[in-house]
């Protein structure tokens, strides 16, 4: 494992390792298009979400951030699970989720993923396997457990959790780290480091920055990258999951990124002044589509004509969808506490029934039968 941090990569300056040489030009052409399409719906998001105050959820931007998921994107299947903190837009359309029905949600409107009642932070869409929540640290226990069903299910699925660095301060990480291992478990773990939990740098948090070493101390394989280098990324990622997918168990992948964006948006936070100028204008100028597009244009996959047409053609996808979502109805729901609680658990009650002591012993199985 490369020994990187925050610290190493401010002082490199200019990052000209990314490389696109041996790499398909339509496998280039979509992590580009995919993180262009992520950056201009977050750019219009903030730019509509004041004038009319017609969004009236917090959003969580990941202006900055948008390697990852583009790597994510192109890499899972549609059985594998994803798992995402509140940090949620860039997960969501990693696993195919919809333009219109993510702006519909924002707005309230019973069109949106959740039918207008979920917000930014929540969205979960279980025809596509996806899941988010505010919850620090829920992807991870989450993952965990869905892990835990594929793993019994045998079909060669995975499940990812994205979290952020903030998420290594709660306890439930490293429980859901210990397990993951111990059973040997198809779960990728991606930490997200941008260095910030909200306003609290990592250096202020943690006694040391060294994340993935303590989780190697854990017997799991580690990797620390440049999280900005899509191509490295999406290589990186693609390792971890095909081990997975062969039995060989769950990988840890921290990708140090920045959020060029406030914490929580629209509105700018720089005026805390808890970021350093100098660190904000270095990650600017290293931003993940700015490092990919200057290969690109190098190695003639891209043009300012070409440039435009793809912006166009989001442009007009962001367009319609925010249309879609102003003139779709408010949701009409009747009983608030129904969206609560199921009634419809008995699985879950049967596997939750009072078992007798007598009946645990340390040679009894490691899984429970569940009918699927």
């Amino acid at each position: 494992m490369k020994r990187i941090n925050h610290e190493t990569i401010f002082n490199m300056g200019h990052y000209n390792i990314l490389s696109i040489k041996d790499v398909r030009p339509e496998l280039v052409k979509y992590l580009y298009r995919f993180m262009v399409r992520l950056r201009r719906c977050q750019e219009a998001i903030i730019k509509e979400y004041h004038p009319a105050d017609e969004i009236r959820c917090p959003v969580h931007f990941c202006i900055g951030q948008e390697a990852v998921p583009a790597a994510l994107s192109q890499l899972l299947r549609p059985a594998d699970h994803l798992l995402s903190h509140h940090r949620t837009h860039g997960y969501y359309f990693a696993k195919g989720g919809s333009m219109k029905a993510l702006l519909s949600e924002l707005y309230g409107r019973e069109t949106g993923a959740n039918g207008g009642i979920a917000g930014s932070q929540e969205i979960s869409v279980q025809d596509v396997n996806f899941c988010s929540g505010a919850i620090l640290t829920g992807a991870m226990a989450i993952a965990v457990g869905v892990g835990f069903a594929l793993k019994a299910k045998k079909e060669g699925n995975v499940a990812v959790a994205g979290f952020g660095d903030g998420a290594t301060d709660q306890g439930v990480f490293w429980e859901a780290i210990n397990y993951a291992i111990l059973r040997k478990l198809p779960v990728v773990f991606v930490c997200e480091n941008n260095r910030y939990a909200t306003y609290s740098s990592q250096f202020k948090r943690q006694a040391k920055e060294n994340i993935s070493e303590k989780i190697a101390t854990f017997g799991m394989r580690v990797q620390s990258i440049f999280g900005n280098d899509v191509i490295l990324v999406h290589s990186v990622i693609s390792d971890a999951i095909e081990r997975s997918r062969a039995g060989k168990g769950p990988s840890f992948i921290e990708a140090f990124t920045y959020r060029l964006n406030a914490h929580v948006g629209p509105e700018d936070d720089d005026y805390l002044e808890y970021r350093p100028k100098p660190e904000l204008d270095f990650w600017k100028i290293n931003c993940p589509i700015t490092l990919l597009e200057e290969q690109m244009i190098a190695h003639n996959l891209l043009n300012s004509v070409e440039k435009r047409t793809i912006i166009s053609e989001i442009d007009k996808e962001i367009c319609d969808a925010f249309a879609f979502a102003k003139i779709s109805k408010f949701p009409n729901v009747l009983n608030w506490g129904k969206l609560n609680y199921s009634t419809n658990s008995l699985l879950a009650d049967r596997l939750l029934r009072d078992i007798e002591s007598t009946e645990f012993n340390q040679h009894q199985k490691d899984t429970i039968p569940i009918p699927y």
